[in-house]
C-alpha cells in the first residue's frame, strides 16, 4: 500500500485556549466541512475529547454515496496535539495529526494527515484522479471557514 501526505498549515486570530475549545470539540467539525459532503455525527458521547474516545460519522464524499467512517482519538495533550485514527471507512490507513503552538502571528495549526487507499493500482489511481482533489478540497473549505470564524475574513 501506497502511503500519501497531506499537510497544512493555518494561523488563527485567536487564543490557544479558545482554538483548542473549538478544535478539539466533533461537534464543531460539521461547521468546517463542505456542507456537500453530507457530514453527520452518528454517535459521540458528548464528552471532552479523550485518548480512546470512538467517534461514529456518516459522510458522502463523492455523489452522494453514505459511507459510515468511524475515528479513535489515539492521543491527546491538552493545547497542544491531538491525534485521530480511522478504525472503519473509506481509507486503509488514516492517521490524522492536529497540532496547535501559540505564535505571535496568532496560533499556528498544523495538520498533517497520512493515508493509504484499499485495491492497490487502482487505489493509487483514485488518489490521483478523485481523493487527492477533494481532499485539497475540504482543507481549502475548512481554511475559508476558519478565516470567517476568527479571523475576520
Amino acid at each position: 500500500m501506497k502511503l500519501y501526505k497531506k499537510e497544512s498549515v493555518q494561523y488563527v486570530n485567536a487564543s490557544l485556549e479558545e482554538c483548542w475549545a473549538f478544535f478539539s470539540s466533533p461537534k464543531n467539525l460539521q461547521k468546517i466541512t463542505p456542507g456537500d459532503m453530507g457530514f453527520q455525527i452518528t454517535d459521540f458521547d458528548g464528552k471532552d475529547m479523550y485518548a480512546g474516545q470512538i467517534i461514529q460519522y456518516k459522510v458522502s464524499p463523492l455523489a452522494g454515496v453514505k459511507i459510515s467512517w468511524v475515528t479513535e482519538i489515539t492521543q491527546v495533550k491538552e493545547k497542544a496535539h491531538f491525534i485521530d485514527e480511522q478504525r472503519f471507512g473509506p481509507y486503509a490507513f488514516w492517521h490524522h495529526k492536529h497540532f496547535f503552538e501559540a505564535t505571535p502571528q496568532g496560533v499556528k495549526m498544523t495538520d498533517v494527515v497520512h493515508y493509504g487507499l484499499p485495491l492497490g493500482f487502482l487505489g493509487r489511481i483514485m488518489n490521483s484522479l478523485v481523493v487527492e482533489g477533494k481532499l485539497n478540497e475540504i482543507f481549502a473549505h475548512r481554511e475559508k471557514m476558519v478565516d470567517k470564524l476568527f479571523n475576520g475574513k
